[in-house]
């Protein structure tokens, strides 16, 4: 990996990866071609949020929000995630809008 991931960072979907509901596993996936990836609810709650915009600070700060947890604790689970996804270029950093 290149850079590395930090609050300030924001995320996008490659082209041709996609979050979708498959309805034959019943639960969301993570889709790109010829590649699935079954999520959790925890994932999928944290990648609801990537949208090109929103920076890992405030994809954070949002969660600790909706669950009522402590920031610190899910940041490093949404890096872990992040940086797990970016490996397996199911993930990118967006580019910088100026």
């Amino acid at each position: 990996m290149s850079a590395a991931i930090d609050s300030g960072s924001v995320m996008r979907f490659p082209v041709g990866v996609r979050l979708q509901h498959d309805r034959t596993r019943e639960r969301w996936v993570l889709l790109a071609p010829e590649r699935v990836i079954e999520l959790d609810d925890i994932a999928h709650a944290v990648l609801t949020h990537i949208d090109g915009r929103s920076n890992v600070e405030a994809i954070v700060a949002a969660l600790a929000r909706d669950y009522g947890a402590d920031p610190g604790e899910i940041y490093g689970d949404v890096i872990d995630l992040f940086s797990t996804l970016m490996e397996k270029r199911m993930l990118a950093f967006a580019p910088q809008l100026t």
